[in-house]
């Protein structure tokens, strides 16, 4: 059972820590959650997060105003310290400092040096300047992360995913293939049908996501 820290950094309950919460969690405006937030625009139990082959994930339960990690609206997200997440008018952050400057060490030495403030990811560092750090954005460019590939898939499972990932691999080629320079500043153009047919691409990701999402519907 997985132990998690929310630190709500907006909204009416501004200030708040719930530290180490052992999983499930629930979110939402109604007693009986784990995190009960006076918002009246969160819904009365608005998300899980719960801990499965040991990551965090975070599921929308169908609320009424949806929820957002790190500025996209998300139905289901594995989550890793320091998202935002955001609720109604509430913006939470994921993970406790400690563990948000131990993620963003690892960020810095993933992208090499110079690309994170020193003074606030120094080796010994046991305190981040979480305003800072969040003014400059270096948090919400976690979410722009690859995601890696899930684990403990059935040979069928793997088939699938392989297919789907080349389907997507294949069309995207092709859309590639067929853009075309325009002058020297580095502009190209894709034509209307090409163009409708990336559109496509993003419609049939989008219908994915949610059936993956929200089987039940």
């Amino acid at each position: 059972m997985a132990e998690i820290t929310l630190r709500v950094i907006d909204g009416a309950d501004r200030g708040r820590v719930f530290h180490m919460l052992r999983t499930p969690v629930t979110i939402g405006r109604e007693e009986g959650n784990t995190v009960q937030l006076n918002d009246e625009r969160v819904s009365r139990f608005h998300l899980k997060i719960q801990e499965d082959h040991d990551r965090i994930v975070l599921t929308d339960l169908d609320s009424t105003n949806g929820t957002r990690v790190n500025g996209e609206e998300v139905q289901l997200r594995i989550l890793r310290h320091g998202d935002i997440i955001t609720v109604g008018r509430t913006v939470l952050l994921f993970g406790s400092r400690e563990e948000i400057a131990q993620r963003i060490r690892q960020m810095k030495e993933e992208v090499g040096s110079g690309e994170f403030p020193t003074s606030d990811v120094s080796a010994g560092a046991s305190h981040v300047d979480l305003e800072e750090v969040i003014e400059e954005g270096y948090l919400a460019a976690v979410g722009h992360e690859p995601p890696e590939l899930p684990a403990r898939l059935s040979p069928a499972q793997a088939a699938q995913l392989y297919e789907l990932l080349e389907y997507i691999h294949r069309r995207i080629r092709d859309l590639i293939q067929s853009v075309k320079p325009v002058n020297a500043a580095g502009r190209v153009t894709l034509d209307w049908a090409e163009w409708q047919e990336l559109l496509d691409v993003q419609a049939r990701l989008a219908e994915y996501m949610h059936a993956i999402g929200s089987p039940e519907s």
